[in-house]
């Protein structure tokens, strides 16, 4: 096949890999104008979809960016924060005003502390590297936060560009259809029904008649565990509606698994409840300390599932981190799964996750 770029975004058409980017049906190739499949949702859908690109990519791409003034808008999600934040982002897109926004804040408990969880934000933005001049929480779906969000982004902007960034995977094309939706105001029609893209993979889509709002690439970042599960088992570990804790009493000697895909060991401590928040899809299996290693060799993708046959094909071993709480009501983090509440003192307890899915310690947000 001839070489053929795309007319909105200028990727190179393929026909092969309807995931991948640059994915146009061959029946496309007949037309005069050939979109690719993002661009072709984005021009009869209003749709904006993610491409991916690894850091290394993004950073060629943005360098022509790099020295323009604008205002960066960097989208985690709050159940996967060490795998959403952009670590290098200051080094990505240079000395850019930077917004931090949590999204996902309505499938939270009811009860958790915003205010701590905002602090734990700005605190985990800091210990990166990364300056931020505010951090909102929101929901793309619900459009909680929204409002505030993007006042917010006007008066930081000072009439210049606006960067949406994010990995993949943290609901950026959601965030950034609410903000459309937001911006043409309720119950109206996007009167442009194509917005022109740059080359690469970037989106623009007018704020007025001198700037807009600039929809970037989605970065793979390996630390995310969505990259080594299946689409099926992406959909029992996301959760889609508000996570019910599930509390365990536990003697020590006792462990947690969830699913297959994560395992929690009480090595140490007085009899105690353990306060489990993942996804109301993921079954949560208990036993003894000493039958766990056989357990999970002979019943992973069996009595503890997730993950499926093919996410078994994929998934990295276990590594193991042990952590030794004294006296402060304390989250133990496995990102982009949950996290388990510890109450009790002088606690040691043993995380297994997947190898480079790194499991992290908070002060407790509820």
């Amino acid at each position: 096949m001839e070489k053929i770029d795309c007319q909105g975004c200028g990727v190179l058409i393929q026909t092969s890999d309807p995931d991948a980017t640059g994915y146009t049906p061959k029946t496309s190739l007949e037309k005069e104008n050939i979109l690719c499949k993002r661009c072709f949702r984005l021009k009869h859908y209003n749709e904006i979809q993610d491409v991916s690109y690894t850091d290394d990519d993004f950073l060629k791409m943005v360098s022509n960016i790099r020295g323009e003034n604008g205002l960066v808008v960097h989208v985690i999600d709050i159940f996967d924060v060490n795998g959403t934040l952009i670590k290098s982002l200051p080094r990505i897109v240079g000395d850019k005003p930077i917004i931090l926004v949590g999204n996902k804040i309505d499938l939270l408990p009811k009860s958790t502390n915003k205010r701590k969880l905002n602090q734990w934000l700005r605190a985990s933005a800091k210990e990166a590297g990364i300056k931020v001049k505010d951090v909102f929480l929101i929901s793309s779906v619900k459009g909680y936060g929204i409002e505030e969000l993007t006042h917010q982004i006007e008066l930081i902007r000072k009439k210049s560009n606006v960067y949406i960034v994010g990995t993949t995977n943290v609901g950026k094309s959601t965030f950034i259809n609410r903000i459309i939706k937001q911006a043409t105001g309720y119950g109206e029609v996007i009167t442009t029904s194509y917005f022109p893209g740059t080359t690469l993979g970037f989106i623009e889509i007018p704020l007025d008649d001198n700037t807009s709002l600039i929809d970037t690439p989605g970065i793979v970042n390996k630390r995310q565990i969505a990259h080594y599960v299946s689409e099926q088992d992406l959909k029992v570990i996301t959760p889609n509606k508000e996570i019910k804790p599930r509390v365990y009493q536990l003697n020590s000697q006792q462990t947690l698994f969830f699913g297959g895909l994560a395992r929690f060991d009480f090595i140490k401590g007085e009899k105690q409840s353990f306060v489990c928040y993942f996804s109301n899809e993921i079954p949560i299996h208990r036993t003894k300390l000493e039958n766990a290693d056989n357990l999970y060799k002979t019943q992973r993708g069996e009595l503890l599932s997730p993950p499926s046959e093919k996410t078994l094909e994929i998934l990295p071993e276990f590594t193991q981190t042990t952590f030794r709480i004294t006296n402060e009501k304390t989250d133990i983090v496995f990102p982009g799964l949950g996290w388990i509440t510890i109450t009790g003192e002088n606690v040691t307890i043993t995380a297994h996750s997947p190898k480079d899915v790194t499991v992290s310690i908070r002060r407790s947000l509820i």
